[in-house]
């Protein structure tokens, strides 16, 4: 070839990603159908904005924004600045999340940063003046400033739109209009709040950055958006996935299929993240390690890195990992999900559903025989807002401590959603669980779990609430699936089983017979309660003579029956809507004692276990203790023929005939060369300590 000709030849495509793309195959004309099929759908669903609601949304950005520059203006004059400086003081506005990726939707809020200078403190200025300040304006409501949060923030409506607004206060005397805050230099000389604050804009930049389609990516993203809330998966606090979680799990997609149209993109996100060897780690580049001394993810260097089940790492410097909420349990819950996505995925690829089968909604109260209720109330309106966030992001803890004091053998299933009950007089809000033994776990019969320290210790924690007030109570209990609430279902009455779920627990409940705790012979009967245990307790609260403050004790035992879920003992909960309904609070204590395990299979709607999920405590798909070294770390995800053909043996062997080993996932590997080389590193968990489990004859 002459030298005309190599210089007159296309440049290689450009790689996006630590690997190369899985597949460069464009649509074709049946994928353009489905994906015309997709939009359609989404357009009819209302997941877009109009062109009036989105120009409100500019206008409350531009009235933030002078407000915020008024703000640092006047406190330089006050300040004993000069003239000069008092003129050149700014505060500048930034968005990030959905907003800033172009995903939002109708009512969604909008997430924003104020970069301010180096004199503008977080604490007093931000928290305390400017605070004060919006507090005394008509258009600021639900005015909630949250300074304990992993990222301090404060929460308000402007004008009836939400507002998450961050405060990055920068090494800088004067914050000039045209700042990059993608330059590393805005991170010199900050604390580790102000980073986590900066970025969330810094990452938002990164991402739209790193796929080869912002278009595709965006309607991916808001299509996966909606799936994941319509199936309970989407919430961050409560140990699932948040917005930027899902949108770099979805830039991963858009990366290694780069010519996809969204109708495939969602299809292959299913298929990719059903396969995904947790927790090998998702990343969009190689995590950079600079010179400032922030930590970045790195399980070789950080303990606590070891310990994460669903490592989704931030591609802006430093690399974080973002999903550090996911607990063994709600992993478990997602695959089981992604599992479901890529059934339906592939019936509508043979023209066999619809896509509005895709987003058909989680039938939680139908999916599990036991669940806890957790019951919030306090005096007004105001302080349900600011106690209910509090205990919303501390509710995971929950979790982990169940799955702790249980070895892992009891899955508690969190459910993003808050219910009001507004018949009662006292501001309300309840949050549900779902619990069930760990599927295919060997117990004795009788076999119990005790987490009634579990939820002590909860309780403690939740007790720790620096501004609290008389009326914050919280009420933890057990409720069967015939005692939920009426309030949680739509027009306030319980709908028909799913005719799959019905179909499940006859042909799971066939011939299995047990005695009862009525005496009575049933089928399977899961909800037989030994009535036996000690009485309820009451007392009253010595600082609220007025309020009747009951100490809710049941440590009753439970027959051990054949069914999937377990079964705790709890006290009747007419006394907990007796007590609010007359006014009275509910203590601060919690209504949990022992639950015992029952053999049988897994009674979830539609999200059968598959190969694939959590089980063991360390997250890993694999089981416990899996060594990350380069041949654990491979990840079926990224690999093009096993993505393409679908076809694996025991050995990782490819049935087609084409046998070779999985392209490793550079994950652990090469992609973290610039931290001096992870490599083959043991995913451990940190010992705890746990309660034992009893048995009852």
């Amino acid at each position: 070839m002459s030298s005309s000709e190599r210089m007159s030849s296309p440049p290689p495509p450009k790689q996006y990603g630590v690997t190369k793309p899985i597949s460069m195959a464009g649509p074709t004309e049946a994928d353009m159908q489905r994906n015309r099929e997709l939009e359609k759908f989404l357009v009819e669903a209302g997941l877009y904005e109009s062109k009036e609601e989105d120009a409100k949304r500019e206008q409350v950005l531009g009235r933030i924004r002078q407000i915020a520059k008024d703000w640092v203006k006047e406190l330089t004059r006050l300040r004993g600045y000069s003239d000069q400086m008092v003129e050149d003081a700014n505060a500048l506005i930034f968005t990030f999340g959905s907003y800033r990726l172009g995903v939002h939707g109708p009512g969604a809020d909008i997430d924003a940063l104020c970069v301010g200078p180096s004199y503008v403190s977080r604490e007093e200025d931000f928290f305390f003046i400017l605070h004060n300040i919006l507090a005394e304006m008509e258009e600021v409501t639900e005015l909630q400033p949250v300074l304990d949060a992993h990222v301090p923030v404060m929460k308000f409506k402007f004008d009836g739109l939400s507002i998450d607004l961050l405060y990055a206060s920068i090494s800088r005397l004067v914050v000039r209009e045209d700042l990059d805050i993608s330059d590393m230099s805005v991170l010199y000389d900050v604390d580790e709040p102000t980073v986590r604050s900066l970025n969330g804009c810094r990452v938002a930049d990164q991402i739209l950055k790193l796929v080869p389609n912002v278009e595709h990516f965006c309607t991916t993203l808001r299509c996966l958006k909606f799936w994941a809330k319509r199936r309970g998966v989407y919430s961050n606090v409560t140990g699932f996935l948040g917005g930027v979680n899902w949108a770099l799990l979805v830039a991963r997609v858009c990366q290694l299929y780069p010519n996809a149209v969204p109708s495939m993109l969602v299809s292959r996100f299913f298929r990719v993240y059903t396969m995904w060897r947790w927790p090998n780690p998702v990343m969009l580049c190689a995590i950079e390690e600079a010179e400032l001394g922030f930590s970045v993810w790195d399980p070789r260097k950080n303990r606590r890195d070891k310990t994460h089940h669903m490592p989704i790492i931030t591609p802006a410097y430093p690399c974080m990992n973002s999903s550090y909420n996911v607990s063994t349990s709600t992993l478990r819950v997602m695959m089981d999900q992604f599992q479901y996505g890529n059934t339906i995925c592939e019936e509508v690829e043979l023209n066999k559903a619809q896509w509005s089968a895709l987003f058909e909604p989680y039938l939680f109260f139908e999916s599990y025989r036991n669940y806890l209720q957790v019951d919030i109330v306090a005096a007004n309106a105001d302080d349900l807002l600011a106690w209910k966030g509090w205990v919303e992001s501390r509710l995971r803890q929950l979790t982990l401590m169940i799955e702790r004091d249980t070895y892992g053998k009891l899955q508690c299933h969190p459910y993003p959603h808050e219910y009001v009950d507004t018949s009662k007089p006292c501001a309300h809000c309840a949050f549900f669980m779902g619990l069930q033994r760990k599927p295919g776990e060997v117990v004795q019969e009788g076999q119990q779990f005790d987490i009634r320290g579990s939820v002590e210790e909860f309780k403690l924690s939740i007790n720790m609430y620096m501004f609290w007030k008389p009326g914050m109570e919280i009420c933890v209990s057990h409720i069967r699936r015939k005692q939920i609430p009426p309030y949680v279902f739509p027009e306030g009455y319980k709908r028909t089983r799913h005719p799959r779920l019905a179909s499940q627990q006859r042909s799971s409940e066939n011939g299995n017979e047990y005695q009862t705790g009525s005496g009575l012979k049933r089928k399977k009967d899961p909800e037989s309660v030994d009535q036996d245990g000690p009485e309820k307790r009451q007392s009253v609260s010595p600082q609220k003579q007025d309020s009747l403050s009951p100490e809710h004790l049941a440590p009753s035992s439970v027959r051990s029956g054949t069914g999937s879920n377990v079964e705790p003992v709890i006290p009747d909960k007419r006394v907990l809507n007796q007590e609010i309904a007359e006014g009275g609070d509910v203590s601060n204590s919690s209504v949990i004692t022992s639950v015992t395990s029952e053999v049988g299979s897994c009674e979830d709607v539609g999200n059968e276990s598959v190969a694939g999920s959590s089980e063991g405590n360390n997250g890993s798909v694999e089981g416990s203790n899996n060594p990350v070294s380069s041949q654990s770390d491979s990840c079926d995800a990224d690999s093009q023929s096993l993505l393409e053909n679908r076809h694996l043996d025991g050995n990782g062997a490819f049935q087609d005939g084409v046998h070779e080993e999985l392209e490793p996932n550079a994950g652990l590997g090469s992609v973290l060369q610039s931290t001096s080389g992870i490599d083959s590193e043991t995913v451990v968990q940190k010992p705890v300590m746990r309660l034992s489990l009893t048995s009852t004859a």
